[in-house]
């Protein structure tokens, strides 16, 4: 088993509280990163990290805890991670470390893109003049509550084990309706003719094509083909006639049988001869591809087609989904257009969202064990 592939079992509890060294440019010294001025704390970083260990350690129980304060040594990680892992337990230290700073680095770039991009919407939603009331976040929350935790039941115990307070899920209510907001200002309505042009242009989505089922022997030669038809007018079985002449090697133990057939799936020579024929009568020989064909069609499945009128409700549910997704990616890309440059970050938690960030290059650690 590769290291990296162990130890990541271990990432889902990766709870860190890492100190605060130096001073970056414009980044108080008690924070992680500034957005236009705005601090994000050291204190309210190291708690989403906790919320998002706690996420994961939900997902993977019975793992070891690793304690906070570990980095730049990342002792007790290494130590969880050997007592936890016996195979890890004479890895070098050194790749060990390097596997426990990527563990750090990965949850502490999700928690740094959840701060950040919360900062971004919110400056994004007061310079368009988009407001969210105290009371329609508080709607929507308790609308979720209400539906999850019925009588509030469980509601305490789900607080505890994901490390949240309520504060904590009433401030994502709060990101989150923001961002709907954001994302209806840039979200084109669904016309009619947007229906009625994507119909047009994915007319094979909505119906399906004629099938044949089929009994087919497919004879090496002409005269191998003729016996067998030979045989098959004479009344033997398609499963004694199918075994003894068909070199097909799918069908030939099955009576010739296919069941469900396109005409883009049959051998092109055969399609042409095949789905023109009439039901329950044999026929050929038929020159392919691969050899001679005889044939019998037992069974015609009709191809369907949807009109406008039926297909309108699930074109209308994909043009908006998808209309959705591109407004999402509009609002993301306006945020980062604003304000990336304007998003100072220390190094030690440096990722995508913050101004100058160049991404390391990619470190691997060969070693492996077990």
């Amino acid at each position: 088993m590769k290291v990296r592939r162990s130890i990541l079992a271990l990432g889902a509890f990766f709870v860190l509280a890492a100190a605060v060294a130096g001073c970056g440019s414009g980044v108080p010294g008690n924070s992680v990163a500034s957005v236009a001025g705005n601090p994000i704390t050291l204190q309210a970083f190291n708690h989403w990290m906790y919320v998002a260990a706690k996420e994961q350690a939900s997902q993977n129980p019975g793992q070891p805890v690793i304690v906070p304060n570990d980095p730049p040594n990342f002792s007790n990680c290494i130590a969880e991670a050997r007592q936890g892992i016996p195979s890890l337990a004479k890895t070098a230290t050194k790749t060990l470390r390097t596997d426990c700073q990527q563990l750090f680095t990965s949850l502490s770039s999700q928690v740094m893109d959840f701060l950040i991009k919360a900062y971004w919407y919110q400056a994004d939603a007061n310079k368009l003049g988009v407001k969210v009331t105290d009371a329609e976040v508080q709607k929507a929350f308790l609308a979720a509550k209400n539906q999850q935790f019925p009588n509030g039941s469980g509601y305490a115990s789900f607080l505890s084990s994901s490390g949240q307070t309520q504060d904590d899920i009433v401030y994502r209510f709060k990101i989150n309706t923001i961002v709907q907001k954001l994302v209806a200002k840039h979200t084109k309505p669904i016309t009619q003719a947007a229906i009625q042009n994507y119909y047009n242009s994915h007319q094979s989505q909505f119906g399906t094509q004629e099938s044949r089922n089929m009994r087919v022997v497919l004879a090496k030669n002409q005269a191998d083909a003729l016996a067998a038809k030979k045989a098959l007018d004479s009344g033997q079985s398609w499963a004694t006639v199918a075994k003894k002449y068909s070199t097909d090697p799918t069908t030939k133990n099955s009576g010739g049988l296919l069941n469900g057939v396109t005409k883009q799936q049959a051998d092109p020579a055969l399609a042409t001869v095949a789905f023109s024929a009439p039901a329950n009568k044999v026929l050929g020989p038929v020159k392919g591809q691969f050899g001679y064909y005889v044939f019998e069609v037992i069974h015609i499945t009709p191809a369907t087609h949807q009109s406008l009128a039926q297909a309108s409700s699930l074109i209308r549910q994909q043009l908006t989904s998808s209309s959705s997704q591109s407004a999402q990616t509009a609002v993301d890309n306006t945020a980062k257009k604003d304000w990336l440059s304007q998003t100072t970050c220390r190094s030690q938690y440096a990722m995508a969202d913050c101004k100058g960030y160049k991404a390391p290059k990619t470190a691997t650690t060969g070693s492996s064990t077990g």
